[in-house]
């Protein structure tokens, strides 16, 4: 379909063609398994079970909800969006400001279930076609669109539709219908930020859930509208006036997988360069501050500055909050934003001493680079700490094994023994090569696992 070329999403599908090579499978096994890990810790909270019990209500299918039934492949999809992000420590890409792991994976593993696709390549290459789409669209969609919506719901059935094209072998012109068709069905508003709730979480499930049906109807003949992203009345238009329509087909030396940044710490991804700087205070001086300024780009204080956090979302959500456990604990992992850290009078005491403030600097380098400087009083002695980019990012990355430890943490979190993690550790490493798509979907925790 490359002659025509009015249609953004019609070159999108013949750049998602490329060959996909061993190096980028090996980093989807990575991201697949931070996912594995983040669904396993997330599954037992209970708005996701919410979500998990509306699933079943569907009736019973081929595909597994982690730690729940089997269910069909919509319904699956979105059980399993919220479980890998209601944690807040999934995948992100930084410049797209979305997080494709929650969505890319419960579509690409529940259809590879649905169709009984047993060859862990073509899961693995699913994947990474799925992060490319996602990730480009988000880039291009510009800084109109974040401020009102939230990209991982809205932007995310583009990822999860050309997983599915990918795994189904569709050719150039129904993957476009995918992809028309997951645009016309995003969803996702920052009202959700505001009040109380799992809304966030959803937003992953909903777009899931739409790439697996866009995938399947397309595959059988439903058409979708070419131009959704630049066409009149299409998603970019509508949606973020400030898009680059062509960016989206920006050249690439590879898959954009590889740029995707990991998340170590239990915050928002705008509180990790904060934490960062923290813990490597605590690390130069030992003792707590009297004071600390916290300065960073605009984006982090707009959804981070929550003084006086109440809930564990807020906590998360909270620069105040995620620099005092740092400060005091050496850590920011998930019993650090649990109720009683919330409501702890040293942790209260020092996130009193906590301030924020935009600058212009770390603005200007935003999206690029997600950083943060510390101003500390220690001893009545001015220090400066800064961490201009955040652990896990491309620039400061986390090792392979550092992603398992994180795993390893976050299956023991979600109840998992020991073995049955290593069992499914191994399950996820081997994909592909020594282990098949159904290894992986019997190791994963469930009912009737």
């Amino acid at each position: 379909m490359s002659g025509h070329l009015s249609s953004i999403t019609v070159r999108l599908a013949d750049v998602l063609a490329r060959p996909v090579s061993a190096e980028d499978r090996a980093r989807a096994r990575l991201h697949l398994l931070d996912w594995v890990g983040c669904a396993v810790a997330g599954s037992g909270e209970e708005d996701v079970a919410r979500v998990a019990a509306l699933a079943e209500a569907e009736g019973q299918g081929t595909c597994r909800i982690v730690g729940g039934g089997r269910v069909g492949p919509e319904a699956a999809a979105l059980a399993n969006g919220p479980a890998g992000a209601i944690l807040e420590m999934d995948d992100v890409d930084r410049r797209a400001l979305l997080h494709p792991g929650p969505v890319v994976m419960p579509a690409a593993l529940a259809l590879a279930q649905h169709l009984g696709v047993t060859d862990g390549d073509a899961l693995l290459h699913a994947i990474v076609r799925g992060y490319e789409a996602m990730i480009r669209i988000g880039r291009a969609a510009g800084a109109s669109h974040y401020r009102f919506f939230h990209p991982t719901g809205t932007l995310g059935g583009f990822g999860a539709a050309a997983a599915g094209a990918s795994l189904m072998r569709l050719d150039g012109e129904r993957t476009v219908w995918a992809l028309g068709l997951a645009g016309q069905q995003g969803a996702g508003l920052w009202r959700a930020r505001h009040e109380p709730g799992s809304v966030k979480a959803l937003h992953d499930g909903r777009a899931a859930a739409n790439g697996v049906a866009s995938a399947l109807l397309a595959r059988d003949g439903f058409r979708g509208p070419l131009r959704v992203l630049e066409g009149e009345q299409g998603l970019f238009p509508a949606m973020a006036p400030d898009a680059d329509p062509e960016a989206v087909l920006t050249p690439a030396d590879g898959w954009l997988i590889h740029e995707v940044s990991f998340k170590p710490h239990a915050a928002c991804r705008h509180a990790h360069p904060a934490i960062d700087a923290a813990l490597a205070l605590r690390a130069r001086f030992g003792g707590l501050p009297e004071a600390v300024r916290v300065e960073t780009y605009r984006d982090s204080v707009l959804f981070c500055d929550k003084p006086i956090p109440t809930t564990v979302s807020e906590a998360k959500f909270s620069l105040q909050h995620s620099v005092a456990v740092a400060l005091i604990h050496g850590d920011a992992g998930l019993e650090r934003f649990e109720p009683g850290a919330i409501t702890d009078p040293e942790i209260a005491a020092l996130r009193a001493r906590v301030s924020v403030a935009v600058t212009d600097d770390l603005t200007a380098a935003y999206p690029a680079r997600f950083g943060a400087r510390l101003i500390a009083t220690v001893g009545g002695v001015e220090h400066r700490i800064e961490a201009l980019d955040a652990l896990g990012d491309p620039e400061n990355p986390l090792s392979p094994e550092a992603v398992r430890d994180k795993a390893r943490a976050l299956m023991a979190w979600g109840g998992m023994s020991r073995d049955a993690a290593e069992r499914l550790i191994a399950a996820v490493d081997g994909l592909g090569v020594t282990t098949t798509v159904a290894d992986l979907s019997a190791a994963l925790p469930g009912r009737d696992a």
